[in-house]
């Protein structure tokens, strides 16, 4: 029988009263929720409200000029930055994390090295890593201020996230699974694609998303790389801004503060956008 909500209540009160220090935990917990779900609040009020009344048609012009300072080109450039980055990080994130979780030893050394390694690359700031790039691909290899060099660079950044992200929602596949595929005949290359990675689909979709949001949002690699040239890229040897850079840029300036505020609003709706389609791809293929 379904206890009602009123017993419930009363139920938790007398635990709490018996032992204090859960009801103390409880509050600072949801003091906690309370203060985070309020910062997130204030900053998303903020940004709607001192960017929406701002935004203007001549926002979304194609040529980027100093009378429409157009976001056009920077909303262009950061999909080409986000699809590019992807396309390099994602498939070598996820062939690593394969050969560490299904094809290594778990006792090896080398993965223990391999693990560390990417846990601290995590914490390497994103100025480093613009650093690294400028230094090896603007200036060593020649390829100047481009989207080639920052994508590369920020296909670098995010690795050490698929990986790490990647292996977890592999080994929190069920060992039954391998178990039962290896008892019916079934190899490893075919237990692995076929069984495994789509159980671990969700879960690596989750990483790619919080990859994403790091893409997006990062401003201090690219200038260092990609640069902040403020037109659409004719090809991946050209400089370029993304909407991060474009926003920095147009508040270092002091001109254009009203013109940031409505490029924070968009940059604000393409991040949530990508998530809830990554969200929703990830909820399709878990229901399959």
């Amino acid at each position: 029988m379904k206890r009602s909500r009123k017993e419930t209540l009363s139920q938790n009160w007398n635990m709490y009263k018996r032992k204090p220090g859960s009801l103390a935990m409880f509050l600072l917990i949801m003091l906690s929720v309370v203060i985070t779900v309020g910062v997130l609040l204030a900053l998303v009020g903020y940004i709607l409200i001192n960017g929406v009344p701002n935004i203007k048609p001549e926002l979304f012009a194609w040529q980027f000029n100093t009378d429409n300072m157009s976001m056009m080109p920077a909303i262009i450039s950061t999909l080409y930055m986000t699809i590019l980055s992807l396309a390099m990080a994602v498939p070598i994130g996820i062939f690593s994390a394969i050969h560490l979780t299904e094809y290594a030893k778990k006792s090896s050394k080398m993965v223990k090295v391999i693990r560390t390694t990417t846990e601290t690359l995590s914490g390497i700031p994103s100025i480093v890593y613009g650093l690294f790039g400028y230094i090896l691909f603007v200036i060593t290899l020649g390829w100047s201020y481009s989207i080639l060099a920052g994508a590369v660079t920020l296909a670098i950044m995010i690795l050490p996230l698929i990986i790490r992200t990647t292996e977890e929602a592999l080994m929190s596949v069920p060992d039954a699974y391998r178990e039962g595929s290896f008892g019916l005949g079934a190899g490893k290359l075919y237990t692995v694609f076929k069984l495994i990675l789509p159980c671990a689909v969700p879960g690596i979709l989750a990483g790619v998303i919080l990859a994403i949001g790091r893409i997006v949002g990062e401003s201090a690699a690219l200038i260092f790389t990609a640069g902040t040239v403020a037109q659409v890229p004719d090809s991946l040897f050209d400089s370029a801004r993304t909407l991060s850079v474009h926003m920095y840029a147009l508040l270092s300036e002091g001109l254009y503060t009203n013109e940031a505020y409505a490029t924070a609003v968009v940059l604000l709706v393409m991040v949530i956008g990508i998530n809830a389609l990554s969200g929703f791809i990830a909820k399709r293929l878990a229901a399959r």
